[in-house]
């Protein structure tokens, strides 16, 4: 394996984790403050509408490393399957990675965002809630995904 490949694999291996730890962070620490504002006020300061609000921020700064993460998969599983060295569980997982990725970064967040600025009584809707949810699962198969290509990678960078 060449020097210069060699230091590429350690920065993606990093990377991944990097990606897969704001992720995890987001999701399981930011999340459940931002919507516990009243724990930590002691009185409701927001309402869950401006807490959305402030989430949503959150997830669209995350959605640039998101869609990032997604170049830098096409990149590096790309060049290791031209180079022949062909992973099937590799290969599903950056899949998986790219579509996720895409769907989070430029459907459900365009979505979620557009809902907002129609108001707190959309985001109360049937409409938004499934939108949500289903952003909720497309993000946990991603973060699954991401976890899934590290731990491979993982495991062909110690043979």
């Amino acid at each position: 394996m060449p020097r210069v490949f060699r230091y590429f694999t350690m920065f993606y291996i990093i990377f991944l984790a990097e990606v897969m730890g704001a992720s995890l962070y987001a999701g399981a620490v930011v999340a459940p403050v931002i919507f516990n504002t009243v724990d930590v006020f002691g009185t409701e300061i927001l309402t869950h509408f401006q807490e959305g609000m402030i989430m949503t921020e959150n997830f669209v700064r995350l959605s640039y490393v998101i869609t990032l993460s997604v170049v830098v998969v096409v990149i590096y599983e790309g060049y290791r399957y031209k180079k022949g060295e062909r992973d099937t569980l590799a290969i599903i997982a950056a899949f998986l990675i790219i579509c996720t990725g895409v769907l989070f970064s430029y459907y459900y967040l365009p979505d979620i965002l557009t809902m907002q600025q129609a108001g707190e009584q959309m985001t109360q809707s049937e409409i938004f809630a499934n939108v949500h949810k289903a952003s909720e699962i497309n993000f946990k198969v991603y973060v699954f995904a991401i976890l899934l290509l590290l731990i491979r990678n993982l495991q062909r960078a110690l043979r």
